[in-house]
């Protein structure tokens, strides 16, 4: 196997989806969530990378989870490159709260990434950025956003707003944004096919 990877960092189920578009020569590795209270689901514990107060635009947002969530990440892609890949040969990606954690992830990190596929999502903490670009490794990550244009749970809006800001962050030429007609939170083949393409152009086999 070449040394290329694609870490899909999100609950249970994203597995089987990422099965039909595979590449023979990447690694994919699809770590789950924690079971943790959630304030949203009522402190009912579920799957959860860190809490979710609430899901309008200016909610407060679990600061020290989400950052503890980024660390664990970090450790991951750390943990790949002692195993021989080598940090710009891996792509993060999520859906909803793990997309949200991945583009976090890739603006916070000193480890230099090849992309970030950020599903039905959101850039969180996004206050904490400094206004204007990055100087970090991944100033110019190519990234792919992807949103359904009827998601109730995160609006389609998110995702515009959340592209706007990755646009003055980074190099925006490498910023993406794609939206489906009628889906919800949720994905579909169209979505799919497209991030196989994204995997696929920017984790070419190694000769």
């Amino acid at each position: 196997m070449n040394a290329i990877e694609y870490v899909f960092v999100n609950r249970h189920g994203w597995s089987e989806a990422l099965a039909g578009i595979k590449s023979p020569h990447v690694k994919y590795i699809c770590p789950h969530a924690p079971v943790m209270p959630v304030s949203l689901n009522m402190n009912m514990s579920m799957p959860s990378w860190f809490d979710i107060i609430g899901l309008s635009p200016d909610s407060q947002e679990d600061e020290a989870g989400i950052k503890q969530a980024a660390e664990n990440v970090k450790a991951l892609i750390e943990q790949e490159v002692k195993n021989g890949i080598p940090s710009n040969r891996i792509i993060l990606g999520g859906f909803s709260q793990g997309g949200a954690l991945s583009l976090y992830t890739a603006l916070t990190t000193h480890q230099k990434l090849a992309g970030v596929i950020a599903l039905s999502c959101w850039l969180p903490l996004r206050a904490s950025f400094p206004q204007g670009p990055i100087s970090g490794v991944n100033k110019d990550i190519a990234v792919l956003q992807c949103h359904g244009d009827c998601d109730p749970l995160v609006p389609v809006m998110f995702g515009s707003l959340t592209v706007e800001k990755l646009k003055t962050m980074i190099n925006p030429a490498n910023v993406t944004f794609k939206t489906y007609s009628g889906m919800m939170h949720s994905s579909s083949l169209e979505e799919m096919m497209d991030v196989k393409q994204f995997i696929d152009k920017h984790l070419p086999p190694i000769d």
